[in-house]
Formats: C-alpha cells, structure tokens, sequence
C-alpha cells in the first residue's frame, strides 16, 4: 500500500465497541468504508474504554464482527475515560455519563492535538477541546469535521456550539432536520453537508433465499411475517407494533434487537400474543437473514422526541432497501426524507397502532404492492452505501480527488 500523504484521518467516538446499540455499528462502518475509499490515507477509530465492555466472539475481530466489507482496516486505539455510569441506578446516571464524556474528549483532544491531521468527531465536546487548542499559541494544527446526530438542547451545549463554531471546518448533518436546526442556530449553510447513514454492501450481497431464512429461524412456509430489526428504546414504537399484532391473528411478528432490558419489558408486553416472537439482540451479520425471511419491515417511530421525529437516520431503512423489503412506517419528517409514500414505501400515522396495523394489513394483502415497493426500494439503495456515503464524504473534506480529477 502507498504509504500516507497525510495523516492520520481520525474517527473518534464516544462508543462502546462492540455494544448492542445502533452507534457501534455506525461508527466502525464509517471508518472501516473511509479506510477502504482513501487507500493512501492512515484511518484510524478512537472509541471509548469503557466499564464494562462485552468480548468479541473467539476468533473474530471487530470489522468482521460488524461484517464491513474486506479491504484496508482503521487502526483501533481505545482512549482510558472515568466511567462508573453502570456502577449506579439509572436514576443517578447523569453526572456520571458527563463526567465520562468529559474525560473521553479531553483525552480525545489531547491525543489529537499530538498526532495532528484530520479529526472526524461524533462528539461536540471532543471538537470543543480541539478547538481550544487551535491557533499559533497552541499545539494542534489538524482540522475538525464534527458528525451530528443531534442538535444541542440546553443553554449550556449550545453555548459550547457557538464557541466551536468558527474552530471547524465542517459539520455532517446526519438529516436534512438536523441540518435545518443547525442552520437556525447560526451555521453558515456552505460549511454543512448532508449525509444519512448506510448499509454494508458485502452484508446484501448473497442473501439466503426466503424459504431457507424461514427454516434457519424456524418460521413456517407461508405464514405472513413482519420483522423488525434494530433498537427496542422507548422512541422506536415498539411497543406500539406489538399493539398492532393483536388485530392481526393470521400474520407473525418478528423482533431483534436490544439492549437486553427493553427486550424484557417487550416480551412482558406481547405476554399473550401467541403471535410475537422476541428474540433479542443478535449480531449484526444475522440481520440480513431476518430481513431476508420477511414480507413486510416496519419502523414505527413515535412523534417525539425530536431524535425520533426530525433527526434519526434509521440503518434499517437503508437496510430493509438492500433486502428489497417493503416498509411500513411512520409518518414524520425524519423518515420522509427517505421513504416515499406508495413509491418505496406505505406512511401511516405515527403513535396510533390501529394505524399501523391498517399499514401493515395493506401490505401483507397485496402482494403486487409489495413487489413494486421493494423493486423501488431495491434501486435506490445503492447511493446508502457506506462506501458511497464515505466517497462523498472524503471528496468534501478534500481528502481525495473528486471525481474526474487526478
């Protein structure tokens, strides 16, 4: 490999790896597809040491864990933070979680500043602390792109974003809602972009068949099947799919996802339901298979918070797209920026499961409904790749040529 032009390109994110939450994925595919899409540049992921931080599978790293596809490999520092967040009642985790975040990111900051090159930060506080350390009488000379995923709330942070502001180079919206708040708050239009999150290729390239991801999850044939994949907080709706089941006796719900204890509370949920299986979360390579044996996938979002209704950028949409999965979800402006009303998608109202029910009884009763949402779905999925989101990416920080230049 050509050695570094410049370097390094650093990932850094305040996220357990691995972890049963959404984040981990997202943040070891992005760098594992900026690795792969800039060849010539050092890529490198800093992630949070924390407390505890469950085992890899024998044998099995953290790329090929999350199934990132073959080719170069970021290196993975983990940065010492003070965490005893799970040493506590949820009820008194606040100051801990701040206090582990602050101690993250001034480490972050601190290793950055001696490394130099480019950061690519999910955290404003990282980027704060580097931006401290900008200008002749500092010692960082390095740029910073800061990832948004969502807007400061609180005097406090958003006082943090004005002193910030001028000190980056760049931020990436994660959605057109987190770009528009962003811009309300002062954010010169021309140093924000756009870019939703993606799916990995590799992982959609030879999905089972459906009958045989039927037998390996032990689904019958020809019962009409519903899967939901993904994060099982509060704001997801889940509770309001498993709602929805009970109108619909002669379709089976499929669930995957965690953390472990919204999982139980699920199952406490569909206590009774003879048609709702919940099976926790599973790793990130089985996902496929579950969307690959279903008729119908759903994200029911409810209609707040504001991460839920304006600022997510869900992965299982992009990856129900790769699967050609017709979708039923929720109508709010987050998931409207991605899905299409009856081109690639069925939109019902959110927070209401006879709604949702009515959507997922409309699908699952139209098979040539189903065909052209999924075949509309299936062609747009290739501009959500990781590597297409990373390429876009690299181009606007300067980082390769674009395209048609040497």
């Amino acid at each position: 490999m050509t050695s570094p032009s410049f370097g390094p390109l650093v990932l850094v994110a305040n996220a357990r790896l691995p972890s049963q939450r959404a984040q981990s994925l997202q943040v070891v595919q992005t760098s594992a597809a900026f690795a792969r899409m800039a060849p010539r540049v050092a890529v490198e992921l800093w992630h949070a040491r924390r407390h505890p931080t469950p085992s890899l599978p024998p044998g099995v790293d953290l790329f090929d864990y999350y199934g990132a596809a073959p080719g170069p490999r970021p290196r993975v520092r983990a940065l010492p933070c003070f965490d005893w967040i799970d040493r506590v009642p949820t009820s008194l985790q606040f100051v801990p979680a701040r206090l582990q975040e602050w101690t993250f990111s001034r480490e972050a900051a601190r290793a950055a500043a001696s490394s130099g090159g480019v950061v690519y930060s999910r955290e404003l506080e990282a980027a704060r602390y580097l931006a401290r350390r900008m200008g002749p009488a500092r010692n960082f000379r390095g740029r910073v792109y800061w990832e948004v995923h969502r807007v400061p709330e609180g005097n406090v942070r958003r006082r943090w974003l004005a002193e910030t502001l001028p000190a980056l180079d760049g931020l990436i919206a994660i959605s057109g809602g987190v770009a528009e708040d962003l811009r309300a708050l002062g954010v010169p239009p021309e140093r924000l972009v756009v870019e939703h999150d993606g799916f990995e290729a590799a992982r959609f390239a030879a999905l089972p068949s459906r009958a045989e991801a039927r037998r390996r999850l032990g689904i019958h044939a020809d019962q009409p099947l519903v899967v939901y994949t993904g994060s099982l907080l509060t704001w997801k709706g889940v509770d309001l799919l498993v709602d929805a089941m009970a109108s619909l006796p002669h379709a089976q719900l499929l669930v995957a996802g965690g953390p472990d204890g919204e999982a139980k509370q699920l199952e406490r949920r569909a206590a009774g339901l003879a048609n709702v299986r919940i099976d926790g979360f599973v790793e990130p390579t089985r996902v496929a298979e579950y969307l690959a044996a279903a008729d119908v996938g759903v994200v029911p979002n409810r209609s707040q918070p504001a991460i839920s209704a304006r600022y997510t950028s869900p992965l299982k949409v992009f990856e129900a797209m790769a699967a050609g999965l017709p979708l039923v979800a929720s109508d709010l402006p987050s998931l409207r920026e991605l899905l299409r009303h009856g081109e690639d998608a069925w939109l019902v109202a959110p927070d209401d499961s006879a709604a949702l029910a009515a959507g997922l009884r409309r699908l699952l009763d139209d098979g040539d409904l189903r065909r052209a949402l999924s075949q509309k779905g299936l062609a747009r999925s290739v501009e959500h790749t990781w590597d297409a989101r990373a390429q876009r990416l690299l181009r606007w920080m300067g980082l390769v040529p674009e395209e048609g230049r040497p």
